[in-house]
């Protein structure tokens, strides 16, 4: 196995187990460690009501530093009361004594069904069997363990230099349901060897989350777990990377890089879908207005059973642009399938039926709104709604 996901940067190991919290047995808890502390930060879900889990993390993240994190997947820990408050803290304190670190230090998930308790026995003993398989081959491990209704493992990784010194940047990340901003819209882990201050690394994770994981939606929910977690442990020794300049627009490139990668998969890999759909709108007057168009497309089920039906009705796309609560004119707004213009100036034409059916059965197909009252745009990335969305999300439980 060679070094990926997490374990491409130097200094760090993973490893992913099956502890018994999933019934049909499968790898379901996960530990990333860095051989040093890092600096660390994280964003976590605007869902009011939060996990326990993710409540000791966002607290504790706040000094800047982490050694390790740890996400068990089969129970959320989420709405069990000040018993889920103490579980956290109890499976924190597991990790951090494996790891040899202060609590403060070890960050921690959950993810799966909310309303139960976490077994702690079995994470006790879980935790015990990680430590023993960490190694640096281990993301692939780390990837799988954190999966839920997810269908494939989620890894990227990039490379830059700087400082004449190689840096590298990798990650997971899980979410197949319940996916819509403000973040996080998921859970993913970030790791790079680059040395960077904690407030600049949080500045990049903030710059990159808006342009990638605040850009998917798969059903306009968002769950009560979710969160993106980075750890810079600084192994690649190039001088410290503590205010904006270069360097550090370098980081945030390739720190992008591996977010849209991971994005992009996560879009893919809708429950039940069948057809990874890029969102855009170019020709904005302001950032806002496209935003705001894109979450209503992306959320629309009308437009995205469309699309898994290959029917070329581009006026479900208009419709759901004219509800979002943005202000434009649809007498100027030209609408593309692909390459295939099937609206101009907010009427329809008559374009060639064949060549929109060619457009719609790709699994990759951009959709494209030209307002054309300024000159901003943007992109988010969603997929279409089938049959299975339906079949998955109406037994989630069982």
């Amino acid at each position: 196995m060679a070094r990926s996901g997490v374990t491409a940067p130097q200094g760090f190991s993973a490893a992913g187990i099956a502890c018994g919290l999933k019934k049909n047995g499968n790898p379901d808890l996960a530990v990333v460690l860095s051989d040093v502390p890092a600096a660390a930060a994280g964003i976590f879900t605007t869902n009011v009501v939060k996990g326990h889990s993710l409540k000791w993390s966002r607290e504790h993240i706040r000094s800047g530093l982490a050694r390790v994190v740890a996400i068990n997947s089969g129970c959320a820990n989420a709405c069990v009361g000040e018993d889920g408050d103490r579980d956290a803290a109890v499976f924190a304190g597991f990790v951090s004594g494996h790891a040899g670190c202060p609590v403060e230090q070890a960050v921690i998930g959950s993810t799966g069904v909310i309303g139960y308790r976490l077994d702690m026995e079995k994470i006790e003993k879980g935790l015990e069997a990680a430590f023993q398989q960490l190694s640096p081959d281990g993301g692939i491990a780390a990837a799988l363990a954190v999966m839920t209704t997810d269908t494939f493992k989620k890894e990227a990784e990039a490379a830059f230099e700087l400082d004449g010194k190689l840096v590298r940047i990798g990650g997971f990340a899980k979410g197949s349901g319940m996916i819509h901003p403000n973040m996080a819209t998921m859970i993913s882990i970030l790791t790079t060897d680059l040395s960077i201050s904690a407030e600049m690394l949080d500045k990049a994770l903030r710059t990159v989350a808006n342009r990638s994981f605040n850009r998917v939606s798969v059903d306009g929910d968002t769950s009560v777990c979710d969160k993106v977690v980075i750890l810079a442990n600084g192994m690649a020794r190039n001088k410290l990377v503590d205010r904006e300049g270069p360097e550090f627009e370098a980081f945030v490139d390739s720190l992008g890089t591996v977010a849209v990668t991971l994005s992009k998969m996560l879009a893919r890999d809708g429950e039940g879908a069948t057809k990874l759909l890029e969102l855009r709108v170019e020709g904005a007057p302001d950032p806002e207005t496209a935003h705001v168009i894109l979450n209503a497309i992306a959320k629309s089920p009308l437009v995205k059973t469309a699309f898994f039906g290959q029917d070329a009705n581009w006026g479900r796309i208009l419709t759901a642009a004219g509800y979002s609560g943005a202000s434009f004119n649809p007498d100027t707004v030209d609408v593309f399938l692909g390459n295939l213009i099937v609206c101009r100036n907010g009427m329809g034409l008559r374009f060639d039926e064949e060549a929109a059916l060619a457009v719609l059965k790709q699994q990759e197909i951009t959709v494209t709104l030209d307002l054309k009252l300024g000159s901003v745009s943007d992109r988010m990335w969603t997929c279409d709604f089938s049959y299975d969305y339906v079949k998955i999300n109406g037994s989630y439980r069982s």
